[in-house]
């Protein structure tokens, strides 16, 4: 009998996709202006380059060039996940739409560097009475996952 997944769910709603299918990536949920064109992330009602109200959510791929990064060599606040028990890296993401986004890094401090192409991956931070908390985090482009 095949192993039934556990249920995951974001540890915040309305940032980032889970698909049904844990081989597929997540997406980053974001906002389009309607106007002029500008992506947002996170979402926002008013766009804050033109002012307008008309905006429209939409998914982006999880990707992008690193910005700028650092290590923290203490836990990930709130996670059991022993991976995250030695420290964990924090980077700024610069997605291909214009958003610069901040979010965990995943891998060592040795496989990071600015203007690399990161992707996102989802994570288990802990375990909510059977139900997987996710988060986001990027890893280097062409780096397995362990």
């Amino acid at each position: 009998m095949p192993d039934t997944p556990r249920p995951r769910q974001p540890i915040k709603p309305g940032f980032f996709t889970i698909p049904d299918d844990p081989a597929q990536p997540p997406k980053l949920i974001s906002t389009r202006c309607d106007d002029c064109g500008e992506f947002f992330y996170p979402r926002r009602t008013v766009c804050g380059k033109c002012m307008s109200r008309k905006t429209s959510e939409v998914e982006l791929d999880a990707r992008g060039t690193l910005y700028s990064y650092t290590f923290v060599h203490l836990p990930l606040f709130g996670s059991t996940n022993m991976e995250h028990a030695e420290g964990y890296g924090v980077g700024q993401i610069d997605l291909p739409e214009g958003p610069r986004v901040q979010a965990p890094l995943a891998g060592k401090q040795a496989e990071f560097k600015v203007g690399q192409q990161l992707r996102g991956e989802l994570d288990v931070l802990r375990d909510d009475g059977g139900t997987d908390i996710m988060i986001i985090r990027f890893r280097p482009l062409g780096e397995a996952r362990p």
